[in-house]
């Protein structure tokens, strides 16, 4: 069974960009082949909400070779646009120490349908834990209003290493 909706996809307006690509790289380091967040859609700050999506499109990286003839979206992909949309909504709000929002890691993950060329994958995410250090995020993915995957995204605050550093957690 999938889990209760966050927010039912049929009531967002995908139309309504409250943020396009060029705004979301203001927010997100992510540039070239690792750009998988096309547009934020919905943000309700009160109940830490946020949607957006990725067009899934046939000139990406991954197409030629993950499983040819039957082109799929990998799973990991879609993780990482999730993280991009849980990064662009702490990014937003100021909710994170350090420059950036790192990948801290994933919990709970479920693939539920393919995502193939042409889909438009719509992601709702819910902050479930909200610090300066650590936020978990619950991602849901959909396609055509069937959830995709869903999982809970980890985020870690880091910071942008000075010429000859390494990149480091933000400690404090």
């Amino acid at each position: 069974m999938p889990p209760e909706f966050h927010l039912d996809p049929a009531h967002l307006d995908l139309t309504r960009v409250l943020a396009d690509q060029e705004a979301i790289r203001r927010v997100n380091p992510q540039r070239y082949e690792m750009e998988h967040l096309t547009a934020i859609v919905y943000v309700d700050p009160a109940n830490h909400l946020v949607a957006g999506f990725k067009d899934v499109r046939p000139d990406e990286f991954w197409v030629r070779g993950h499983m040819p003839d039957y082109p799929l979206l990998p799973g990991v992909l879609m993780c990482e646009a999730a993280a991009q949309l849980c990064s662009y909504y702490i990014g937003t709000h100021g909710l994170m120490q350090g420059d950036f929002t790192g990948f801290g890691g994933l919990e709970n993950v479920r693939f539920r349908l393919p995502v193939r060329i042409g889909d438009r994958l719509l992601m709702i995410g819910k902050g479930m834990k909200m610090n300066r250090r650590q936020t978990i995020f619950n991602v849901q993915g959909f396609v055509g209003g069937a959830m995709a995957f869903h999982a809970d995204v980890i985020g870690l605050g880091m910071t942008r290493p000075k010429s000859g550093d390494s990149p480091a957690l933000q400690e404090g």
